[in-house]
């Protein structure tokens, strides 16, 4: 496959890394209907991630194993995109925690991946949030 993005997975994926690109760089107090940022408007704090979760053709999330900072493996199946490709994505793998009142807070776990397209059929964008030391 070439480069130019004619994947259609692909361009969804670019699109978010766009945004996750611009929120690093933009004011927060944008207020225009084009803010160029995550979040769902200028009265939050700017979100620098829009996590995702990636699916195989049979409805099962891709999930990927890490080693976290105790030095204890887990799982993830929670990712911010970091690069794309027209058949790949490079992600970041993210470990999610859902407190008791169903707030979930996603922690950076320093493991990256690349992931082929063509195991992915679906992708499913989960809320905007912050990712500390991206």
């Amino acid at each position: 496959m070439n480069n130019n993005l004619d994947n259609c997975l692909a361009k969804i994926l670019n699109v978010i890394k766009v945004l996750q690109n611009n929120a690093e760089k933009t004011n927060c107090e944008d207020t225009s209907c084009t803010k160029p940022y995550l979040g769902p408007n200028a009265n939050f704090l700017c979100f620098n991630t829009r996590p995702i979760m990636l699916y195989k053709c049979d409805n099962s999330p891709i999930t990927l194993d890490y080693t976290n900072a105790s030095g204890t493996s887990e799982t993830t199946n929670v990712y911010r995109v970091e690069s794309v490709t027209n058949d790949s994505v490079g992600v970041l793998l993210l470990n999610s925690t859902t407190d008791a009142n169903g707030n979930t807070t996603y922690e950076n776990t320093n493991t990256y991946a690349t992931i082929n397209l063509d195991c992915v059929c679906a992708i499913r964008c989960l809320n905007d949030t912050i990712v500390n030391n991206i």
